[in-house]
């Protein structure tokens, strides 16, 4: 399914029609990706949605997955770009879906901390927010603390200008990124207030987010640290929300970390932490 963005941009969206044993679908779910993260990995996550009578969407951010197209040195866009263009066109396609039905807006990561920068968020309903934090490098996990200063100050800085693009795919880090989403998410990473210390307008654009949020971290995340998880919706001050930090050891599991809950076996888990949260 191509969804085309306000600017004209063609994007590749994977729509999961509803399949609930009997009747029609109860809401729609869009989720919206992580940095550096393509929408197949949230495939048994929105078949288990779709099953359980969820209309859902993912979709790859231009310049990412199955929307990339050519060269990432032709790609000019940035985060916020991401948000008020492509996430844009996400929610209204996924809210298509099932007309008439509430939206939940499931963010991974980066999903979560771009609902403040999309116009059209107040479509969803509800938002839950997997491992969304602040990425200010010195809150960081311990494990990502020791290393993401050679990405920060050495790596990103020499990579942009020479090549063009971000070449995480050949250095082993995050993945292949546009030049200007790389050079932004920098710039919030060194500062202690994210985003909305970077961002003129973006201080008052999270505090005008009035969903309901739901918080969902987890105690063995490699990149998000408690601190960076309560930065990031401290910034969200308007809406209604609720948090829960969660340890492998409550679902049976070894490791969660940062990208673990969306595989198959925590369907446990998805049943527990995100059935009581999804709009209806």
């Amino acid at each position: 399914m191509e969804i085309r963005t306000s600017d004209g941009v063609s994007l590749h969206a994977t729509p999961y029609p509803a399949t609930p044993a009997g009747g029609d679908a109860v809401g729609s779910v869009v989720i919206v990706p992580a940095m550096g993260v393509p929408q197949r990995f949230y495939a048994p996550l929105a078949q288990w949605l779709a099953a359980r009578g969820f209309a859902t969407l993912t979709f790859d951010y231009r310049g990412m997955g199955k929307s990339r197209h050519g060269s990432l040195r032709d790609v000019d866009i940035d985060i916020v770009g991401w948000a008020e263009r492509d996430v844009a066109a996400a929610v209204d396609a996924a809210a298509g879906l099932a007309p008439g039905r509430p939206l939940t807006w499931l963010g991974h990561s980066l999903g979560g901390q771009v609902i403040a920068f999309t116009p059209n968020h107040t479509r969803a309903r509800r938002a839950i927010t997997i491992a969304s934090g602040s990425g200010y490098w010195p809150e960081n996990a311990p494990a990502l603390r020791r290393r993401v200063p050679l990405l920060w100050y050495g790596v990103a800085p020499l990579a942009l200008p020479l090549f063009g693009y971000f070449p995480g795919a050949r250095l082993g880090m995050v993945g292949d990124l546009p030049h200007g989403v790389m050079e932004q998410w920098r710039s919030w990473c060194l500062h202690k207030d994210y985003a909305c210390g970077v961002e003129p307008t973006a201080r008052g654009r999270f505090a005008a987010v009035k969903l309901p949020i739901n918080s969902i971290s987890f105690t063995d995340d490699e990149m998000m640290s408690a601190a960076n998880i309560a930065s990031l919706h401290c910034a969200y001050a308007s809406a209604p929300q609720s948090a829960r930090r969660v340890a492998p050891a409550d679902f049976g599991v070894q490791r969660i970390g940062h990208f673990g809950f969306f595989r198959p076996e925590l369907e446990r888990a998805w049943d527990a932490l995100l059935t009581p949260h999804l709009a209806r």
